[in-house]
């Protein structure tokens, strides 16, 4: 017996019938769960539906999830609207966008036109975000700072949870000296770029497809103020999805014209690509000690299988840059060939 799931149902039909008179069954469907405490239901009415959010108030900052919707709201972002909350009970009722994902609209037939097509309106979506202030101006969030500490914290996620935990790989002090060397240049990159609003998880799966063709944007809660090529990596170097570099290419110029016209940019294009496979490098790292961590720590096993295609990731920006040529021999000697033996 699921008491949350059930006394969420019963709260949310109470918030219904107290806005639009309606009287509702008490039955949710099940939307989705994430990668943290929170998960999501359907309340299903005649004419619309609503997204019910079971997030416990001892595991999620409400509040902020709040705040944060409401505000970009008011900016124009593409986000659902917040129709009722209690912060107590960790309950939300949300606007409904629908079902469609952007990460299945690129799947199911879509030729290579339209993929860039969608792209781009995800690309023209996270230009307004990042347009917005960062924090110190009245009516809009605060932001944290996406710091040197916090790029550190995320790095370091690779060899503790992916490594040791999940591969059970021990590292040398060899070992440790090239992950260093590769912390310490990716934080300098990082540190050295214009700061803008993140959403930190910008990609396919958090990202929908709304009736209008326009893109919604969800999971924004994490927010934080920091560099500007991060939310276009997560975007276009998706951990669950792989495009050809031409593709990838057209996009990184289209993102970095608009950002330029936006006065967001003020580098040249080799120096922006240079930081933006950087950084890629840095979320990549994060993102596969996540994934270990998601199985090992919380038992999610279903995100083990990104775990190539991110690391993969890694391999082909360390191949590119004379500067990471080490990393580039260190995968190749001592991490690939743990990995191949299986998860």
């Amino acid at each position: 017996m699921d008491q949350r799931r059930d006394h969420l149902a019963q709260w949310a039909v109470g918030q219904i019938q107290q806005l639009t008179g309606q009287s509702l069954h008490n039955e949710l469907s099940v939307v989705s769960g994430d990668a943290s405490f929170r998960r999501y239901f359907r309340l299903h009415g005649q004419q619309q539906n609503w997204i019910c959010v079971d997030a416990p108030p001892d595991k999620e900052d409400n509040p902020r999830f709040i705040r944060i919707a409401r505000q970009w709201a008011e900016q124009g972002i593409r986000v659902p609207a917040v129709i009722a909350e209690d912060i107590e009970l960790g309950f939300m009722l949300l606007e409904d966008f629908g079902d469609q994902l952007l990460w299945p609209a690129l799947h199911e037939g879509a030729s290579s036109e339209q993929v860039v097509n969608l792209y781009k309106k995800a690309i023209d979506e996270l230009i307004s975000i990042q347009s917005m202030p960062t924090g110190s101006v009245p009516g809009y969030p605060s932001y944290p700072a996406y710091d040197e500490t916090l790029l550190r914290q995320e790095m370091a996620l690779f060899p503790d949870w992916l490594c040791g935990e999940q591969l059970g790989m021990t590292l040398a002090d060899a070992d440790n000296a090239v992950l260093s060397d590769v912390a310490q240049k990716l934080v300098a990159s990082a540190m050295v770029q214009p700061s803008v609003v993140v959403h930190r998880d910008y990609h396919s799966r958090n990202l929908m497809l709304c009736a209008d063709d326009g893109i919604g944007v969800i999971d924004f809660q994490d927010a934080v103020s920091g560099p500007l090529t991060y939310d276009l990596v997560s975007l276009l170097r998706d951990c669950y999805v792989r495009w050809p570099q031409q593709i990838v290419d057209e996009l990184c110029h289209y993102y970095f014209d608009k950002a330029v016209h936006a006065g967001l940019l003020e580098s040249e294009y080799q120096d922006f690509v240079i930081a933006f496979d950087l950084m890629g490098m840095q979320r990549h790292l994060k993102a596969a000690g996540i994934f270990a961590r998601l199985n090992i720590r919380d038992g999610k096993p279903g995100y083990l299988a990104d775990i190539p295609n991110t690391c993969l990731y890694l391999r082909e920006v360390a191949g590119r840059h004379t500067q990471f040529s080490a990393f580039a021999d260190w995968l190749d000697q001592r991490f690939f060939p743990v990995l191949e033996q299986g998860l």
